[in-house]
């Protein structure tokens, strides 16, 4: 016989599904909305059902469009997560060892992530004034981006090596191998699963970025500030399509890192 369920259970589950409703509700209004014909609006009801929205996203806009600043957007996020995994790993590599001021060093990396977004965009947008450079999307935008991924990254990494056995590195050390065959050929392939979680939420993180990118991505914008620009122009399911095809383009992200992350698990495995 079934256990009865309690009164809390109900509850429970009851907030839950509030809960889930809260979070994925604006993404099931934006799909519905999005998926309209040529007489389609903003706001329900909808008239009818179709995929012309879907592509007047790839058409010119009333004000501006959205390839290009997807473009950058996708430039930006891949210069990002290169740089970050590779800064991040070389950095958890070097906490491993103890080492003066390496306290104050790691309170210093991370100490941006505690200052607000707009004012690290107004401090970037200053210097660069100051210094008399100009700013570009991939020069202050992508300096804005490092402060807010880098330090995220680092910290996963340093869990990551936390947990690492030293002795395959050691056991290669004695076979002879170089330090740099050893990373490449123990470290590398051992902590490629991880890796490639880190890279895919640095380029999500870059991907998404807003208020850090407001202040210092000079004349050319990447989408999320065409998008907020655009709220105040673009009054079609335009908007809506967008968003539907942005998260179909994370999904898919998403599952292509999941695979990867499979392959190599079962060859790591393996070996």
């Amino acid at each position: 016989m079934m256990k009865k369920r309690s009164l809390s259970f109900y509850l429970l589950a009851a907030f839950f599904g509030l809960f889930v409703l809260f979070l994925y509700g604006p993404m099931i209004t934006i799909f519905i909305l999005s998926l309209q014909g040529p007489d389609g609006t903003l706001t329900f009801p909808v008239r009818s059902f179709g995929f012309y929205w879907l592509g007047q996203v790839f058409q010119e806009q009333r004000v501006g469009n959205f390839v290009e600043p997807f473009k950058r957007s996708l430039v930006l996020g891949g210069l990002v997560t290169a740089l970050v995994a590779s800064m991040a790993i070389s950095a958890a590599m070097a906490f491993r060892q103890r080492f003066r001021g390496a306290t104050i060093l790691f309170y210093l990396s991370i100490a941006s992530l505690i200052v607000p977004s707009i004012l690290v965009s107004l401090g970037l947008g200053v210097m660069f004034q100051v210094m008399e450079w100009p700013t570009r999307w991939y020069s202050s935008g992508l300096g804005a981006h490092l402060t807010w991924t880098l330090p995220i990254a680092f910290l996963i990494m340093l869990g990551i090596f936390n947990r690492f056995n030293p002795s395959y590195e050691e056991a290669a050390r004695d076979l002879g191998a170089s330090d740099a065959k050893t990373f490449l050929e123990i470290v590398l392939p051992l902590i490629a699963p991880s890796l490639i979680g880190v890279s895919l939420l640095t380029f999500t993180l870059s991907y998404d970025e807003f208020t850090r990118t407001s202040l210092v991505s000079g004349q050319y914008n990447t989408l999320p500030l065409e998008i907020f620009g655009m709220t105040t122009n673009v009054t079609s399911p335009a908007l809506y399509a967008l968003g539907t095809l942005t998260t179909l383009f994370s999904f898919s992200l998403i599952i292509v890192a999941y695979v990867l992350y499979r392959r190599l698990s079962k060859q790591r495995l393996s070996e």
